[in-house]
């Protein structure tokens, strides 16, 4: 078994996978992702981007293939070590805000520290640090049912960055936003993973939030590819764009 270089907190090789139905979802990727470096995963809809980064975190076990984390390889574990690495080591964001219905914002963005053992306050003071930065520590005592889906959003990504991940995987963690809202959480996520030294690994179909990783590979048909054409996000309904900006195709070479 060959060991993964020293300079990669992630390296994955021959990943090979499939979903529930028996289709294909990744065919032989392999690739490292540096110490405190953002790595976009860009690819249409349906291209593997997810699976990877399900494998990457080991919330799945590739059919075939190795993951490392440092010296930790993951593809050997089983099902309880690779709960507590990610419960330890990790941070993950959804396309789609999910939240314990019966807490607060703050709650909800305390929960995984709470689960650590850290105490009350000490999580509620990270909590409202990071749902600050991200504009939302006004709403920090509201139940997700009186949060707009952008503000729930923002609430899971402050979870996710509360806990000092060593990785933080996204996967389209600004789906929901409009552009404005969009524009601004990327920026706080950018500057957090590099101030903070977090690694991110953030999946995504547009071309414009691709562009802010350090570096890039595409996916096409659960394999790696040199060139990827990606559209401009659409807007969510009710933005005020015009749509225009969506016409025009963009590319991604790695």
């Amino acid at each position: 078994m060959e060991a993964p270089p020293d300079d990669d907190v992630l390296w994955a090789r021959a990943l090979h996978h499939r979903h529930d139905d028996g289709s294909p979802a990744l065919n032989g990727v392999s690739l490292g992702v540096r110490e405190g470096e953002i790595l976009a995963v860009s690819g249409p809809r349906g291209s593997g981007k997810t699976t990877l980064l399900r494998c990457l975190s080991g919330l799945v076990r590739p059919r075939d293939g190795e993951v490392w984390f440092n010296s930790l390889p993951l593809h050997t574990m089983g099902p309880a070590r690779r709960r507590r690495l990610r419960r330890e080591r990790f941070g993950w964001i959804d396309p789609v805000p999910s939240l314990v219905p019966e807490l607060s914002a703050w709650e909800n963005a305390a929960l995984p520290l709470m689960l650590r053992g850290i105490p009350r306050r000490r999580a509620k003071t990270a909590a409202l640090e990071w749902l600050e930065r991200l504009d939302v520590g006004d709403r920090a005592r509201r139940r997700p049912h009186r949060l707009q889906q952008a503000e729930r959003q923002r609430v899971c990504i402050a979870r996710a960055l509360a806990v000092g991940p060593a990785v933080l995987f996204a996967d389209e963690p600004t789906a929901p936003l409009h552009r404005a809202d969009r524009a601004h959480v990327l920026r706080t996520l950018t500057t957090a993973a590099r101030s903070h030294g977090i690694t991110v690994v953030l999946a995504t179909t547009d071309a414009r939030t691709a562009a802010l990783a350090d570096r890039g590979v595409a996916l096409l048909d659960g394999r790696r590819v040199h060139t990827v054409h990606l559209p401009p996000a659409a807007e969510p309904a009710g933005s005020g764009t015009t749509g225009t900006e969506g016409r025009a195709a963009c590319s991604l070479s790695v």
